[in-house]
């Protein structure tokens, strides 16, 4: 049995759970999500939680098992936690700013770049760190790498965009590596 798969997801207070043909839907206070049901599990909703079970031990009942799971208590976390991601924008006169749903970065280049946010997504800056919040993980995720991406931190100097829990490996420069 998959050690993660066999865990029951704890349904709190004000989340609702409904498991169609196709998706499971949960509603929750911040938002509404959904994920794909998969057909070689069975879904069980009873007092206040969810249970996945492999209807056969198939290679593939059993690699969708956990993830199903860890899909399914991702929704819930989302709305009703959130997920959100932070970035920090290092060098010199680099910085970031938000206005509405456009988050501008001058980070070296001839012009600023706009980014702009999918609906379901808020961003706050405080200094030079950037929070990316929302309910969906996978969302939140992928606009935090698309915005590292956009000047990935480097080596040398340490400037441009990097997560907040991200350390950067620093090489000697030129001169460091001759020894005098």
């Amino acid at each position: 049995m998959s050690r993660i798969g066999k865990l029951p997801i704890a349904i709190p207070s004000g989340v609702e759970v409904k498991v169609g043909a196709d998706v499971v839907e949960v509603k929750g206070a911040k938002a509404a999500l959904t994920t794909p049901v998969c057909d070689l599990l069975s879904y069980e909703v009873a007092d206040g939680h969810i249970t996945l079970t492999r209807k056969a031990e198939t290679r593939e009942s059993r690699a969708q098992h956990g993830l199903r799971r860890t899909l399914l208590a991702n929704c819930i976390e989302g709305v009703t936690k959130g997920f959100s991601k932070t970035l920090e924008v290092i060098g010199v006169g680099y910085r970031v700013a938000v206005k509405g749903n456009v988050i501008e970065l001058q980070v070296g280049f001839s012009h600023p770049v706009l980014v702009e946010l999918p609906a379901g997504l808020s961003a706050k800056v405080e200094g030079q760190k950037l929070t990316i919040m929302g309910a969906d993980k996978v969302l939140v995720g992928e606009m935090a790498a698309r915005i590292r991406r956009i000047r990935k931190p480097e080596p040398y100097k340490g400037k441009g965009i990097k997560y907040e829990t991200e350390t950067i490996l620093r090489k000697a420069g030129k001169s460091g590596g001759k020894g005098k």
